[in-house]
């Protein structure tokens, strides 16, 4: 009985069904296009340190129907430069890619143009990351100052009091801590080594 009760009141809620085009727009797809080394390596960059999917970073700038025909629209007379440009084979939403499409034939811009220049958007955050990534390396330095000092308390209270003594067993536990926060940070700060070359 109150079986039923939970299923009439489930059914009784209205939820919007997904649609076929819906469904079909989350799909992947490939698309090529040609890019300075450059956007490819800004790409590669906010995808690795950030840890986003590429996908999901070129979802987040072309999605953008707004800030994509602003891009179309200044760069339709602009003389595309073909040269020095490197063939990229990149995942993307069916979506994506028909909104990328649509806006490159509705202001007659070329689509690589506006894929590069949507890329241009994230150097910004590249270069506040690459700030915050020098002021980690700063902070790490100032870690490994405290877990030194904190490791010859250890060993001075080692001495005084004794492996056995309560209070060494709590220090010992912070400098664990301590321990385990330098070395995760270390190990996040050595994964975004990648931001410096940008």
């Amino acid at each position: 009985m109150e079986k039923d009760k939970k299923h009439h009141a489930i059914k009784a809620i209205l939820l919007p069904e997904p649609s076929s085009s819906d469904l079909r727009g989350k799909q992947s797809v490939r698309a090529t296009f040609k890019l300075t080394e450059k956007s490819i390596h800004a790409i590669n960059i906010v995808s690795v340190h950030l840890g986003i999917k590429q996908k999901s970073l070129f979802d987040h700038l072309i999605e953008d129907k707004k800030c994509l025909r602003l891009i179309a629209n200044e760069i339709k007379d602009v003389v595309f430069d073909k040269q020095n440009r490197i063939q990229k084979t990149y995942v993307l939403s069916r979506r994506t890619l028909l909104s990328l499409d649509q806006t490159a034939k509705n202001f007659n811009a070329p689509r690589d143009a506006i894929v590069e220049f949507s890329i241009k958007r994230l150097i910004p955050l590249i270069t506040g990351e690459r700030e915050k990534h020098r002021n980690r390396k700063l902070i790490l330095n100032e870690m490994k100052k405290h877990l030194e000092q904190g490791e010859k308390i250890l060993q001075k209270a080692e001495k005084l009091l004794g492996q056995d003594d309560p209070v060494y067993g709590k220090f010992q536990s912070v400098i664990a801590t301590c321990e385990n926060a330098y070395n995760s940070t270390k190990s996040f700060i050595e994964k975004g080594e990648i931001i410096e070359e940008f």
